[in-house]
């Protein structure tokens, strides 16, 4: 099931419920995402639209939310050319291409910015599909935390910090 004339645009307050029905699912499965099961409306707002976030949503040809990620430098001041980002898929378009069109926008967005680099800190290992698409766009495994996610149905499995320059670093402006 491919999306049909999917595009992405910056996420707006309006689009606040289409998120917040995507980030409850995803909670509520426990298999992706540190938040417990239930979170409010607010804490999915606070987090998509958090001061040093810029977010995106992709929608289909009538402007239903089919997916959105945040674009965050990954660390403060001296850490602040390392983007990182956090990707949610409704549940009914997972396998159309929606991650894997979120994942290469995030990566042209994160240059466009002036990031130098992207580091995800926390992929869980069990979500097969997401480490596989970032490997597919470019990611490597740089660093596992043995069992440090708690997944509703296998207990605690591993994360991965994945990492991929954006630029060679030769051509990084002088610190």
């Amino acid at each position: 099931m491919k999306p049909i004339q999917t595009r992405i645009r910056p996420a707006a307050d309006t689009d606040i419920d289409a998120l917040w029905a995507i980030f409850d699912a995803v909670l509520e499965g426990g298999e992706s995402y540190p938040f417990a099961a239930g979170a409010s409306r607010q804490a999915c707002a606070d987090y998509w639209f958090s001061p040093r976030a810029t977010s995106f949503v992709a929608v289909s040809a009538d402007d239903r939310v089919l997916g959105m990620y945040k674009l965050v430098p990954n660390q403060m001041e001296r850490g602040a050319h390392v983007a990182s980002a956090s990707y949610m898929v409704s549940p009914g378009q997972r396998g159309a291409g929606v991650g894997t069109l979120l994942g290469r926008h995030s990566l042209d967005e994160a240059r466009r910015q002036g990031y130098l680099a992207m580091q995800f800190n926390y992929v869980v290992s069990s979500n097969h599909a997401a480490v596989g698409l970032w490997k597919k766009l470019g990611f490597t495994i740089v660093g596992t935390l043995p069992k440090s996610f708690r997944h509703a149905r296998l207990g605690y499995v591993d994360a991965y910090v994945m990492y991929q320059l954006l630029d060679d670093p030769d051509n990084w402006p002088a610190p």
